[in-house]
Order: structure tokens, then C-alpha cells, then sequence
């Protein structure tokens, strides 16, 4: 027995080296087309945005055009970025003429059962959530200060918090700020459906 209790120690530390180096599961959704898309897996992507939206909300639809500049700007630095839809009664056809409509260039993902709302901890839309390649959450919050209240926001955004998270995710640093509030229309809940 005693060499037993000497051992468990050293079989402890076995465990927590072993599992600080386990990466996250891919994450498995389909997109709007109906196919299956796996995050995670391209070893080239630097970081994953994923920008939670849905069709109804005005302060979703008020960022579009900002959506498209984050894109435009951090897809061609391998930055892989998508839409995430997690309203449980949003359809796959409603999601695609939003995404049309507003111009927005990102893959349109469906989580109706809320997995990736789960892994990321996401509440709102839009909301702005930056994974590691590793599945780490670098980032959770707005895309920037814009709105200050419901009905309240500037004419312009003066902090631009995605793009200084992604900033120093790109120059190999901490996000200097890892969570932010973010303003705008909460996610439905999957059981209220």
C-alpha cells in the first residue's frame, strides 16, 4: 500500500502534462448549404472567428458592412472566420437569403442545438469569439464599442476590440482584453423551442 501512495503523485503529474497538451475535439456543424464543416482542423488557420448573428437582430444587421472589413482584412492573414446562426427555428434558406442580402462574405454556420454557443460560451448576437488553432478561447465579446445601450450607440466606434484581439493574436501575444460585453439581442434558448 505505501508504494502505492508514493506512486500516485508521480501518475498525477503523468495526467496533467498528458492532458495539457490534448487539443480540443473538432467541432462538427453544418452550414447553410447542408454541408458538415469542421473547425479546427486546418493547421493553417492561425485563429477562428466566430461571429454570432442572427437575421432578426437590428444591431447584427447594423454591423455587415464592419463584418465585411474584419474579413476583408484578417482572412488573407489566416484568419478563418464564420457566421454562426443559433437560433433553433432559424431556417437554412432564411440564413442564406440573410447573408445575401446583407452581403456578408463569411461561411454561414446553423447551431441549432447550440454546440458551439456551449463550447464558446456565447450569449448574444453579435457577439465575437476567437479560438486558437488548439481550440482555446482567446477571445469572447463585442466586435466593438459602437453601441453603448440598447437604442444608445456613437456615430462611429472609438475601441475596436476585435480587431486589437486579433491584432495581437496575429503578433504572437496575449488579447490584451479576453472578454468584453457586448450589446445586442440575446440567443434564444434551445429549450424554449
Amino acid at each position: 500500500m505505501p508504494i502505492r501512495l508514493k506512486a500516485l503523485p508521480f501518475l498525477l503529474m503523468v495526467l496533467m502534462l498528458a492532458n495539457r497538451n490534448v487539443q480540443a475535439a473538432p467541432l462538427a456543424v453544418m452550414d447553410a448549404n447542408g454541408k458538415t464543416v469542421t473547425l479546427l482542423q486546418d493547421k493553417s488557420v492561425k485563429a477562428t472567428v466566430l461571429l454570432f448573428v442572427t437575421n432578426d437582430c437590428p444591431i447584427t444587421n447594423a454591423y455587415a458592412p464592419e463584418i465585411k472589413r474584419l474579413y476583408d482584412a484578417y482572412n488573407a492573414k489566416k484568419i478563418a472566420f464564420y457566421l454562426v446562426y443559433a437560433d433553433p427555428e432559424l431556417k437554412a434558406n432564411v440564413v442564406r437569403q440573410h447573408v445575401k442580402d446583407y452581403r456578408l462574405p463569411c461561411p454561414a454556420l446553423l447551431d441549432p442545438a447550440h454546440i458551439l454557443v456551449h463550447f464558446t460560451q456565447a450569449t448574444i448576437t453579435p457577439q465575437a469569439v476567437i479560438l486558437a488553432p488548439d481550440g482555446k478561447r482567446l477571445y469572447l465579446g463585442r466586435i466593438d464599442d459602437r453601441y453603448i445601450d440598447f437604442g444608445k450607440a456613437r456615430y462611429a466606434a472609438t475601441t475596436h476590440d476585435l480587431r486589437t484581439a486579433l491584432d495581437a493574436v496575429l503578433q504572437g501575444k496575449p488579447v490584451p482584453h479576453p472578454t468584453t460585453k457586448a450589446i445586442g439581442c440575446y440567443i434564444p434558448d434551445v429549450a424554449s423551442h
